[in-house]
């Protein structure tokens, strides 16, 4: 298996390598990360811009008794680390969304908001090859 950092090497900037300096230390200790969401449902939204297209993360997360679902749109995705299981996709800024791949699509928190975009972005299928995104 390649490792991680072996893979940015390649296929980022120095600019951005400097930006993940910033998270090398929350990315091995995902439960002290402040800047870290993990939603319990996901999508990817391309939304096309002048230049080369944004792509940003829609999260939802279900809510318990007292609380109802929520939603985030992040700020555009900068960098993307692929596992197995997950996609760790990186903010404009700096936050952290550690999708599980099981829970890729829209629900109840999320599907009104995608609704009323949905004549301006573009879904995302569930198969994309998100490591190539950016």
């Amino acid at each position: 298996m390649t490792d991680d950092w072996e893979l940015v090497e390649k296929s980022v900037t120095k600019e951005q390598l400097v930006d993940l300096e910033k998270f090398a230390d929350r990315a091995d200790k995902w439960e002290h990360n402040p800047e870290m969401q993990t939603p319990d449902n996901w999508v990817v939204l391309k939304i096309p811009t002048d230049d080369d297209p944004m792509y940003k993360v829609l999260a939802g997360w279900s809510g318990g008794y007292l609380d109802g679902d929520s939603w985030r749109l992040n700020s555009g995705i900068s960098i993307v680390f692929e596992r197995e299981d997950s996609v760790d996709f990186y903010g404009n800024s700096g936050s952290l969304y550690h999708c599980r791949k099981g829970s890729y699509g829209l629900a109840m928190s999320t599907a009104g908001i995608y609704e009323q975009l949905s004549s301006k972005v573009e879904l995302m299928p569930e198969d994309t090859d998100w490591s190539k995104l950016v």
